[in-house]
């Protein structure tokens, strides 16, 4: 690419043509005060006008997010003037923004107070009316705060950019302009799949995932006998809550902090992933045999199953009957393990600790419950695991390196760890499907063909001595979207489909630690094009060091098939362990 010479605050650099000014002045060692996400596209509408700055060739102050370098440009930055005008469009935005920042979940990540410390914007600098204030808590993954939304467009970009909807948008004009859903909806009235990718890329707190800290309080005050189990990529992105850098893995330390909080028994969904992979594995494997509705499609995540019954009602035969791994796993202990233990599954009260929000409002669904009881009875995210445990006085860095509990579901295999990533359940369940075909087990371990960390769509034809399986990975909608069309329009080739909501998979997820540049100085500068990357290799690191990393060697899922379940797929593993879907009427189009 071609350079073009430019000066900022007097010093000559060469720049790459085509980069905006603040794109550029970052290369070049500067960083303007922003409120973008700009070199993913989040925000490119210029509309906060906080990186405002001097340029010649323009007409008057630039914003710099949008605005493009060329030949010969000199660029100020701290002039008096472009420092002022920055200062005032952030005293503008507090005007009309709702300052109770102590009891706001985002401080410590808000960009809007960050970039008001930096500009030296004054509270209450401009008085006046405030716009209507919406708040939306009806949706059990999210909730939408207007009177803290700054209308920078993100959140309405991002579900645009990852899934190809259109659920948030503008409503109004001028004063009166807010973001929500169609005709200012609650999200629990539109067909948002509740990723909470939006609140993923939201500045401030105007976007947030429904808290069920309270319910976890609850249920201990009321003297439950509280589990908490935990996601294979909780592991891969709690430390950064704690300072740590991207891509840590802190197991050890984050099974320390969740037995000092009080749960009476911590435990790993690892263990049901294993189990999903049993249960899936034979369910595609009996489709290929008895001519089975293919392709299958996983149903691990639930942000992609709500996507499919709000779209693509008529293709829900090809999704997998499998509960996802955290929901298996909270029946078995709310069935074997209680029973072990001589309680009554109402005494107990399973806790996810999950990457996703979409999981919030999977947990309520009615098609997750045994004989009327819930499998699992909160979800909190990583983000709020790690509010409890600060809140609690811990101090993470200096716990201890702990184990699992290690009774029913002590064990776990390297399988299960890799669920957490884009590819990882079809791996996982290729390794068992090897095994179960051939009586051997794959001699690599690894199935690399499947493996990425960005959204879009992989496939590869698997060769199982002799036997081909035809298979493609995608994560995040818009990806999804091709293969489900290819299925209705009878072109595809595939037997075996892995679908994950969020882009890159559950490492992405929308409860996990926020990536924000700058707020986050300790990390590379391109960490928000390499933080799936490291989240991703934390888990396949995690993989590599286990003794048993097939799904089908782990004992204790033996032991649970042995003596509870009989085989993979039977009548008592349907009971707790399969479920249902339904069309959602009113959303989706559904073929006669």
């Amino acid at each position: 690419m071609s350079k073009v010479n430019i000066k900022i605050e007097g010093v000559s650099y060469q720049v790459e043509e085509g980069l905006t000014v603040l794109e550029a002045a970052k290369a070049c060692g500067y960083e303007i005060p922003s409120l973008c996400t700009y070199n993913h596209g989040e925000c490119n509408q210029g509309s906060c006008r906080v990186c405002l700055v001097e340029a010649t060739g323009a007409r008057g102050l630039v914003a710099s997010c949008v605005y493009p370098v060329n030949e010969g440009m000199e660029i100020r930055i701290s002039s008096p003037k472009a420092v002022e005008a920055r200062r005032r469009s952030v005293e503008l935005l507090l005007s009309n923004h709702n300052q109770n920042c102590q009891q706001c979940d985002k401080n410590g990540h808000c960009e809007l107070l960050h970039v008001a410390q930096i500009t030296g914007a004054e509270e209450g600098k401009y008085q006046g009316v405030h716009s209507e204030t919406y708040i939306d808590q009806l949706a059990p993954g999210l909730v939408r705060d207007t009177s803290k939304c700054i209308l920078c467009g993100r959140c309405i970009a991002r579900c645009s950019n990852a899934h190809g909807l259109g659920i948030l948008g503008f409503e109004n004009r001028g004063f009166k302009t807010f973001v929500s859903p169609a005709e200012n909806r609650s999200f629990a009235d539109s067909p948002c799949i509740q990723c909470g990718q939006c609140v993923n890329v939201c500045p401030t707190g105007a976007l947030m995932e429904h808290s069920e800290i309270d319910k976890v309080d609850a249920a201990v005050k009321a003297g439950k006998h509280v589990v908490v189990q935990a996601a294979p990529a909780v592991r891969a992105a709690l430390g950064e809550e704690f300072g740590y850098p991207v891509g840590t893995p802190v197991t050890g330390k984050m099974i320390a902090a969740m037995r000092r909080l009080g749960f009476e028994r911590v435990y790993d969904v690892n263990f049901g992933a294993d189990l999903t992979i049993m249960e899936e594995g034979t369910e595609l494997l009996g489709r290929l045999k008895n001519n089975g509705v293919l392709p299958m499609i996983t149903s691990c995540s639930p942000g992609w199953v709500n996507y499919a019954e709000y779209n693509y009602g008529d293709l829900l035969p090809h999704l997998s009957s499998c509960k996802s791994p955290h929901q298996m796993q909270g029946a078995v202990i709310k069935s074997v393990w209680a029973e072990s233990m001589g309680y009554a599954p109402e005494d107990v009260f399973v806790v996810s600790v999950m990457p996703c929000v979409a999981k919030k409002f999977e947990k309520q669904r009615e098609q997750e419950k045994v004989n009327g009881i819930p499998d699992v009875d909160a979800v909190i995210t990583t983000r709020e695991l790690a509010r409890m445990i600060r809140r609690s006085g811990i101090i993470f860095n200096r716990l201890p390196d702990e184990d699992w509990d290690a009774d029913i579901m002590g064990q776990y295999s390297g399988a299960g760890v890799i669920f957490g990533v884009t590819g990882g359940v079809m791996e996982a369940a290729l390794r068992t499907v090897y095994h179960v075909l051939t009586g051997e087990e794959y001699g690599p371990i690894e199935f690399k063909e499947v493996r990425g960390h960005d959204a879009g769509i992989r496939e590869a034809t698997i060769d199982i001595k002799g036997t081909k399986v035809n298979v493609a990975i995608a994560s995040g909608m818009k990806s999804a979207k091709v293969l489900l069309d290819e299925i209705r329009e009878g072109t595809s080739k595939y037997q075996f489909i892995e679908i994950m909501g969020c882009p890159g998979g559950c490492i992405n997820g929308g409860g996990q630690p926020y990536i924000k540049p700058a707020l986050m100085p300790n990390e590379p500068d391109n960490i928000i094009d390499i933080y799936k990357e490291k989240r991703a290799q934390a888990l396949y690191s995690e993989d590599e060091r286990q003794t048993i990393r097939q799904s089908h060697n782990n004992p204790d899922i033996i032991a649970l098939y042995e003596k509870y379940l009989g085989e993979p797929n039977s009548h008592k593993a349907h009971e707790l362990l399969h479920t249902s879907y339904a069309a959602r009427e009113g959303f989706n189009e559904i073929a006669d």
